[in-house]
């Protein structure tokens, strides 16, 4: 009897799946998804008058290298505010080797010392952790 009941069951269980697998349902007729309508002809527009580009000619859409990454770093030409017009009228002109100059060994600096350091290190805040520990 205890093996009876597994043998029924593994016999009624595959009828059920045999069943699953008839011709009948497999074998339905079902729509084409890739005849159900007909496609059309690619057609090219006659008022196409374009030219192909000649080899190793630049894009004229596109421009330089350079020409993209100054695009891309600046943005373009943008109009300035007056705040920002009189602060460069009021700075004047910069030497042109300036760059070359600040980094010159001969080039005199002032050691501010530590207390500097440790005031431009201050996190930023209105908190406790603002405060710059400043010794003596």
């Amino acid at each position: 009897m205890r093996k009876a009941t597994p043998i029924a069951l593994l016999a009624a269980s595959s009828a059920l799946l045999a069943a699953c697998g008839s011709s009948g349902l497999l074998n339905r007729d079902r729509p084409d998804e890739f005849a159900v309508q007909r496609q059309v002809p690619l057609v090219v527009p006659p008022d196409f008058n374009l030219t192909p580009p000649k080899p190793g000619a630049p894009r004229p859409a596109e421009g330089t290298a350079s020409q993209q990454a100054l695009e891309t770093l600046f943005g373009g030409t943008a109009a300035r505010s007056s705040v920002e017009t009189s602060a460069l009228d009021s700075a004047g002109q910069a030497d042109p080797g300036i760059r070359s100059s600040v980094g010159d060994t001969d080039t005199n600096t002032v050691d501010k010392g530590t207390t500097t350091r440790t005031i431009i290190a201050a996190p930023e805040g209105d908190g406790q952790a603002a405060r710059a520990d400043i010794p003596g």
